[in-house]
């Protein structure tokens, strides 16, 4: 691949773009469409690389997807925007069976709802160990093994601005989460998350009925035994 690749960690606790209007509790949905998110993130190439993608040139090339009306390209990043509905959801697919231990960081900017994040060691139409990093009202991460509840954490996360996330997967069931180069979970789970797969890129509209999410700058790398 000849185009640059950005680093993911090198500045991560470096928020870009103005912060959009958060949903009070009490406050009526927007169901208007949301505005675009601020610039993503940059980042540079890694050693290990499996499988990156800056959707820089505008291809949804190597992913697949139970949805493709919900996934599209726009200037540069990935978008995701589900109808105003209930418990909505679509997931965007990579990678395969013979992944097994790795890392994938991404960057992810949510811009209406609460849900989105990703899922590891995951085949299309299959389960797998979920992440759901949930937004305003919540601020929160979720882990889930085949929808199980597994782990969570508190991570302070407004819609608008960009986060840089990392998910490490490795061994029969050890799992570690940084947030903007924070550790945030770092543990065991059980049940034991399946042993290989791909990863996935998650939205939802759970209950509040609407969810738009961009991600830009995903990369997998192997990670070796300990």
């Amino acid at each position: 691949m000849d185009r640059p690749i950005r680093t993911l960690a090198s500045r991560p606790w470096i928020l870009l773009g103005l912060v959009a209007t958060l949903v009070a509790a009490d406050a009526q949905p927007d169901f208007g469409r949301p505005p675009a998110p601020p610039p993503a993130l940059e980042l540079d190439r890694r050693a290990s690389v499996m499988f990156v993608d800056a959707f820089a040139d505008g291809s949804l090339e190597g992913w697949t997807t139970d949805d493709a009306a919900v996934w599209s390209i726009r200037d540069g990043v990935l978008r995701a925007e589900l109808p105003h509905e209930k418990q909505a959801y679509s997931f965007l697919y990579a990678g395969d069976s013979t992944w097994v231990d790795y890392a994938v960081d991404f960057d992810v900017c949510g811009m209406s709802g609460v849900d989105k994040g990703c899922a590891v060691r995951v085949m299309p139409g299959k389960k797998g160990l979920g992440i759901d990093f949930r937004g305003p009202e919540y601020d929160d991460l979720k882990l889930y093994v085949n929808q199980f509840p597994v782990g969570s954490a508190k991570v302070a996360n407004a819609n608008g601005t960009w986060h840089h996330m990392r998910v490490e997967i490795r061994d029969k069931d050890k799992c570690r989460v940084a947030i903007d180069g924070r550790v945030v979970f770092d543990r065991g789970l059980q049940p034991d998350p399946p042993r290989r797969g791909g990863i996935a890129l998650s939205a939802y509209t759970g209950g509040l009925g609407q969810c738009t999410v961009y991600y830009a700058n995903v990369v997998v790398t192997a990670l070796p035994a300990e």
